[in-house]
């Protein structure tokens, strides 16, 4: 008797594990994202770039679709630096008094070649890369006609307040921006920028810029590697010696005191972000 009532509750604990597992998986399926990064995620084909993008769209907390306006912030790279850099500017808030944003990340969906097209799309025109090989103008132009326009349209967004921020071979676009397209982002964030190849076609003339508030913050890690300090370097140095005609941006070079190349991300955009809306903003 010992034996088949053993049994018995052994069969009737496999009826209740079996029963709970559609209600445990259902529970996880309605999980939301992380209240810090709550907004928006969807997939956007790009017709001109015959490939596709995730983005990712965080809202400020208390979000309103009809009150004052907010500052836009896209991050390049957002496979890695969405969760990081979105969820970090609620701190920011708090701690560096910084006006919330709406924070979009642009992710290829991976991190295989294949799929993330970065040394392409970053990459800014130089002397013996073919045409098809540098792709930045192509990927902003992506940015210009068909992601801002989307995100803009869908979210209550100051257009006057845009920000980009790249790290590494993402600072090369963003500085890409800045020489090329001076206008489409109030301001930009360079966080250990990666230059070479690619110096030439963001150190020779800029486009004009129709404002005169025009923001770009260069971070360098003190132990990131020499060369792309020196590159970070060689770069806001150059544009800080040229008259206000010839820049049609302040430039900040900013280091980061023990920042490596990657793992102090959130160092950069706070300082960047912090001269952007504070110092920078005031104009010193």
């Amino acid at each position: 008797m010992t034996g088949v009532r053993g049994l018995v509750g052994i069969l009737f604990g496999f009826v209740l594990v079996a029963a709970a597992v559609p209600a445990a998986a259902q529970q996880r399926a309605e999980v939301p994202f992380p209240a810090a990064l709550r907004g928006d995620a969807f997939r956007l084909e790009s017709p001109a770039l015959g490939r596709g993008f995730d983005i990712y769209v965080r809202l400020p907390p208390d979000y309103d679709p009809d009150g004052s306006a907010y500052p836009v912030v896209y991050l390049l790279d957002g496979d890695s630096l969405f969760p990081i850099l979105a969820a970090n500017h609620l701190f920011l808030t708090y701690d560096e008094g910084l006006p919330e944003a709406v924070v979009v990340g642009i992710a290829y969906g991976g991190f295989d070649p294949s799929v993330n097209r970065r040394s392409l799309d970053f990459q800014s025109p130089d002397e013996g890369l073919a045409a098809e090989q540098a792709g930045a103008g192509a990927f902003h132009t992506f940015l210009t006609d068909e992601l801002l326009p989307l995100i803009e349209g869908r979210f209550n967004i100051d257009p006057e307040r845009r920000v980009l921020f790249g790290q590494s071979r993402g600072g090369n676009l963003v500085l890409y921006s800045a020489v090329a397209h001076p206008d489409v982002f109030w301001g930009r964030i360079a966080s250990n920028p990666s230059l070479t190849p690619g110096m030439a076609s963001i150190t020779g003339s800029a486009a004009p810029a129709g404002r005169d508030d025009l923001e770009v913050v260069v971070t360098s890690g003190e132990r990131d590697r020499a060369d792309l300090r020196t590159e970070a370097a060689f770069w806001a140095g150059i544009w800080s010696a040229r008259e206000a005609g010839e820049r049609p941006w302040q430039v900040r070079l900013i280091p980061i005191a023990g920042g490596t190349h990657a793992a102090n991300a959130t160092d950069a955009y706070r300082a960047g972000m912090v001269w952007l809306f504070g110092q920078g903003a005031a104009g010193d």
